[in-house]
């Protein structure tokens, strides 16, 4: 089965600065992603709804993708950016933390659950990743 994979306008942004070593490693987890599903990204984040259903891809260094999926069969790139806790500026989870509402959790609560359920299924936000999507869309024109 094929995933059809959108971006965000904010993501689309995000990729718009992306160079040379970092865009290649982009552009291949796309293709894998599409093919391959939940399987291609690492891992689930860990909290509250909608947080537990968003999982997250290593690209290259500090560069990660936050992914949504809306259905077995559709997915949203919703953030692309370096993970970086001395930058909150920059860091991809201090953004992704204000686009859910959300304070971010303590290191030591953290989990990296595999993002597939043990069934090999996606976790699904349906709905919400559509609203996640818009509001990650708002953050373009603030950026």
């Amino acid at each position: 089965m094929t995933i059809g994979v959108a971006e965000t306008p904010r993501a689309e942004q995000q990729v718009g600065r992306l160079r040379n070593r970092q865009r290649k490693a982009y552009e291949s987890f796309l293709d894998e992603l599409e093919a391959r599903g939940c399987a291609a990204l690492g891992y689930r984040l860990s909290g509250d709804l909608p947080l537990e259903h968003l999982c997250v891809k290593h690209l290259v260094g500090q560069l990660r993708v936050v992914v949504a999926f809306e259905s077995a069969d559709a997915a949203w790139v919703l953030l692309v950016g370096p993970h970086d806790d001395g930058d909150p500026g920059i860091d991809v989870y201090t953004e992704l933390y204000s686009l859910v509402g959300f304070e971010a959790p303590s290191v030591a609560k953290r989990t990296k659950p595999p993002c597939c359920n043990a069934d090999g299924v996606a976790p699904l936000l349906a709905r919400e990743a559509s609203e996640l999507a818009d509001r990650a869309s708002k953050l373009r024109s603030g950026r």
